[in-house]
């Protein structure tokens, strides 16, 4: 049985594996898709402590990485079917039927980026359409894309993009942006972004790739083609709760519902970073998260030794 089993492994849950094994704690963290999760498709993490010049996504999640393996935290990469809960026990069934027993369990699954939904999506996936600059942009060096989005994220990637590429046509369907200030100051001043906002992406077009975008102004009704090579879409986030959402309270987004302790409404049971209800999603929060889970499950297993 381990103390604490730890589902998903990026920094909150990689930061809660840390600390939970320097307490002693037998702890393991599980992962079936990129350790790092969200923070591995960005090029340049500028505002985490300790890294005044920055520092990539992969790179500090390789750091975490290094840092919990030297703990002798264990690394696996099964995937979460479900969380069952006994008075003695917790029951983590993997994917593959098996189970594995522990005393607590941390939620650190974060979140997936929505999709837009709209004819050609699915089709020119990995064919033009894609959800990761970081991951694709090289392939479109030169070229014109399409960014869509107009938080942080939509607008941190057009800057990254904006290295690569020929010209940037940056969509968003408000009449303002939600990024931070700095952001939005450094895509105005940028030559190669042309912004477009009150528009939302209609349909895809293309053959075997993508050649453009229809877009629609959402107050005049107004279509119109865009010819581009590529998409990149950054238009939200969805929490990745659904396996735990039978047992443990979630809101009507489907994050996980905590108090300051990082508890659910299942004893035991924590959760931790964008999976769970907050209100400010960075690496440096969910980091504090997951120290504040590992902290609290030593806790709660002591209890259950008295």
């Amino acid at each position: 049985m381990y103390d604490v089993v730890i589902i998903g492994g990026g920094p909150a849950g990689l930061t809660a594996g840390i600390y939970a094994a320097r307490s002693g704690l037998k702890a393991i963290v599980l992962e079936d898709k990129v350790f790092g999760g969200q923070i591995v498709f960005s090029a340049d993490l500028e505002n985490y402590p300790g890294f005044p010049e920055g520092i990539s996504g992969m790179d500090i999640i390789d750091k975490f990485l290094k840092q919990a393996k030297k703990f002798d935290v264990e690394i696996s990469y099964d995937g979460i079917e479900s969380i069952e809960n006994d008075i003695s026990c917790k029951r983590v069934i993997l994917k593959n039927k098996s189970c594995i027993t522990t005393k607590t369990v941390i939620i650190a699954t974060g979140a997936s980026a929505d999709k837009l939904g709209c004819p050609g999506e699915a089709k020119f996936l990995g064919k033009g359409v894609s959800y990761c600059a970081t991951c694709d942009g090289a392939f479109f060096k030169g070229k014109t894309v399409t960014v869509i989005g107009g938080g942080d994220s939509a607008l941190e990637e057009a800057l990254y993009l904006a290295n690569l590429v020929k010209k940037i046509y940056l969509i968003h369907r408000r009449d303002q942006f939600r990024a931070v200030k700095i952001l939005q100051d450094r895509i105005k001043k940028n030559n190669k972004v042309e912004i477009i906002f009150d528009s939302v992406v209609k349909e895809i077009l293309g053959d075997k790739f993508v050649k453009g975008v229809l877009i629609e102004n959402v107050k005049t009704k107004q279509q119109s083609r865009l010819d581009i090579d590529g998409i990149f879409i950054y238009i939200g986030l969805t929490p990745n709760s659904k396996f735990a959402s039978d047992l443990i309270q979630t809101d009507e987004y489907g994050y996980i519902i905590t108090n300051e302790e990082m508890e659910t409404n299942i004893p035991g049971i924590y959760a931790v970073g964008d999976v769970r209800k907050k209100s400010l999603r960075q690496v440096v929060t969910a980091c504090a998260d997951g120290a504040i889970a590992a902290s609290n499950a030593q806790k709660y297993i002591e209890k259950m030794k008295a």
